[in-house]
């Protein structure tokens, strides 16, 4: 999607009635409230309102899912406005195209709002200004904005905004306003506390499982056994012998339950018959799929990028080291199951849904229901994780069917086994590199051929071009200087569903390329850490990452016998990460992870907590993935069920994470995802370093 500049934000603004509308029409009668009725509302733009006692409301376009969002998009309007952060309101915005994208993914929330967003704010501020000034009859360069007031430099006096709101609004929107220079900035930068965090601890918060509405009854689905298997024919009347079971319909997935509570429908979904058609892929299995990749990498693949000459023959007493690396599908497993309430009425769908991506399941409910997208109503919820699954619009979709199809509002829920085998995977891949270092060390050829499924190839539904290569994403060698590097790519189709999973494939590829130029660091016999430093231009943000993360974990330090560190490094999404990792081998079978250091350059820091904790939850994340993440597919459909055989890190298994924030002007990176491409590789460099064995098949495992 393309980024929308501070320019073109603001020239989506109109003005209309007694209202200021800068990226939406709001209509006067909701702006100014009838003597005897609520204060008055001025809403300078979709992102905004302030009433006339001065409270101001700042709406959040993204969905909420652990990463603070509800808390970093507001600081952008707050820090321009300039406002009293404590007395701000924190409103959820529902599936609405004028609030621009609300797809919350790629790292994307601040990096496309980090401008627009302080223009509402600057703009709205200069407009309270401009009507502070006329009150006062002074230039508005005599008057400034603090703590939301406007102050009469000339003699002391102020105005609170709410006092001033209907006067702004009947004001000309003011274009290209000048926006702070960092220096000035009063709350970006700031460790500012999460707003999210209260209603949660205290039990108030709702998410998308907390929703309860008048007349709802609750429903499961029973879907095929294999992807792409449909419904032939079902029989229901055990089901519908169970207390509380109400009926059973067949719906575009499935065979729906519904019933008068979430353990009825499931228990009916237990005694439910179904005839499956299981169509094709009824004996598809992961080893089929691998055998396809390994096929397809032992040929050459499509060329994709190449600098220098790597198809030279290279002597000289150069030796040359080859190695190939696996990564399996992965499942999302959010702790909150997918799950959604809708009632589908006179032609019109309301819904309550936890999504990443409301204005897509607007559409797709739209599309499957016969319906105008402007009846169809998302409210956005509370997100119990969602790290790409909630992109997905399957279960919103089903919710909606149902209730419609049973003319009742209904409660959809998944069960953790439906969680698990019903996903939008993350796909596997594999991975040949080869490399060739010179007498004096250093790295003179650098290949790599990736073979995977390709998300995008699958969602267009035809052949893409190597230039349009997914699977490629952060597969060549960073900004390493090799002059002769060549990266290749093999797709290979299947019918498993694919999804975009936290950073996707910089999981993977960066994994094989940061293993592979350690082991070359060491056929060089130089420091991996050294290594990487010489091949990195001194102004480099990765060069000074990879400093600072060597420098913060003691990089010389000598560890005793049976510990050791490894370091990687990544870069994506606008933002430079290195980490290294500390581990220390307990037998032959068994390791402990000690620590994590991580080093992040992204650009401005909105709010560093909120880094912090990003930071700290991608390895997190990934650490449960490298160690035991691995989906596994048999008959067509996913073995694994729940959390004893998809098993998560646990408490005692999460070492300490230390994060080191790089300080700089550039321009703002994302966060979320960064922090999860350099951990596999820096676990697996630090286990070769403590017990001398490479690790190049995730998930991990010594023996």
């Amino acid at each position: 999607m393309k980024k929308q500049s501070r320019r073109e934000f603001i020239k989506v603004v109109s003005l209309s009635g007694g209202g200021l509308v800068l990226a939406a029409f709001i209509p006067a009668e909701s702006i100014f409230a009838k003597p005897g009725e609520e204060p008055k509302i001025f809403s300078p733009n979709a992102f905004l309102k302030i009433d006339s006692n001065g409270v101001v409301t700042i709406i959040v376009h993204r969905s909420e899912m652990g990463q603070g969002v509800q808390t970093s998009l507001p600081m952008l309007v707050a820090e321009e406005l300039e406002v009293d952060w404590t007395q701000i309101k924190i409103e959820q915005a529902d599936a609405d195209r004028k609030y621009g994208s609300q797809t919350t993914g790629g790292s994307t929330s601040i990096r496309r709002n980090y401008e627009p967003l302080r223009a509402a704010g600057a703009a709205a501020r200069e407009m309270l200004i401009a009507a502070a000034a006329a009150k006062w009859k002074v230039q508005p360069a005599d008057c400034k904005a603090e703590n939301g007031f406007v102050i009469n430099k000339l003699n002391g006096k102020k105005i609170g905004y709410g006092k001033l709101a209907d006067d702004a609004s009947k004001l000309p929107v003011p274009q290209n306003v000048k926006l702070k220079e960092p220096k000035d900035f009063k709350i970006i930068g700031k460790k500012i506390h999460r707003l999210d965090t209260p209603d949660k601890i205290y039990g108030k918060a709702k998410f998308g499982i907390d929703i309860v509405i008048p007349g709802m009854y609750y429903a499961a689905v029973k879907r095929p056994p294999v992807f792409g298997g449909m419904v032939k024919n079902f029989d229901a009347s055990k089901t519908k012998l169970l207390n509380g079971v109400k009926e059973a319909v067949k719906i575009s997935s499935g065979v729906a339950v519904i019933a008068n509570s979430t353990w009825a429908a499931f228990k009916g979904k237990e005694e439910l018959l179904v005839d499956w058609d299981n169509g094709l892929y009824a004996n598809f299995s992961s080893e089929k799929i691998k055998s396809k990749m390994i096929e397809k990498l032992n040929g050459t693949g499509e060329e994709i990028r190449k600098e220098g000459n790597p198809e030279l023959p290279i002597t000289n007493n150069a030796q040359f080291l080859e190695a190939t690396f696996e990564v399996p599908f992965l499942a999302h497993a959010p702790m909150e199951p997918m799950n959604c309430v809708a009632n589908v009425k006179d032609g019109k769908a309301e819904l309550w849904v936890a999504t990443q991506n409301p204005q897509a399941a607007q559409r797709d409910i739209a599309r499957q229901l016969g319906l105008k997208e402007e009846n169809v109503t998302i409210h956005v919820t509370l997100l119990g994780g969602g790290f790409g699954r909630r992109l997905q619009t399957d279960f919103a979709v089903e919710a909606a069917e149902i209730s419609k199809a049973a003319g009742v509002p209904v409660k959809l829920t998944w069960s953790r086994e439906d969680d698990i085998k019903h996903g939008f995977y993350r796909p596997p891949s594999m991975h040949k590199l080869n490399g060739a270092i010179d007498s004096d060390g250093n790295l003179i050829k650098f290949e790599h051929h990736v073979s995977a499924p390709s998300i995008f190839s699958q969602r267009a539904g035809r052949k893409i071009e190597p230039k349009e290569y997914d699977i490629a994403e952060a597969a060549w060698p960073l900004e390493y200087k090799i002059p002769n590097i060549k990266l290749s790519g093999s797709l290979v189709d299947t019918h498993v569903p694919l999804g975009y999973w936290r950073a996707v494939y910089q999981t993977q590829n960066p994994f094989a390329v940061e293993s592979f130029i350690d082991e070359l660091a060491y056929l060089a016999k130089k420091d991996p850490f050294e290594f990487r430093r010489t091949m990195l231009t001194e102004d480099s943000r990765l060069r000074k990452v990879l400093e600072l993360a060597a420098e913060k974990s003691d990089w010389y330090k000598k560890l005793e016998a049976g510990k050791g560190r490894g370091i990687a490094l990544s870069e994506g999404f606008g933002s430079f990460c290195a980490q290294v990792a500390e581990v220390s081998i307990k037998s032959q079978n068994e390791f402990k992870i000690d620590r994590f250091i991580c080093a992040i350059d992204c650009g401005i820091v909105i709010n560093p907590d909120t880094v912090e904790a990003q930071i700290e939850g991608a390895i997190a994340f990934a650490l449960s993935a490298a160690l035991k993440g691995e989906i596994t597919i048999k008959n067509g459909g996913v073995a694994e069920s729940n959390f004893d055989d998809y098993p998560i890190l646990t408490f005692e298994e999460m070492p300490k994470v230390e994060v080191y924030i790089a300080q700089n002007s550039f321009p703002v990176g994302g966060v979320g995802e960064v922090g999860m491409a350099a951990c596999p590789p820096a676990l697996c460099n630090a286990i070769f370093a403590a017990a001398g064995k490479r690790i190049r098949k995730l998930p991990v495992k010594l023996n």
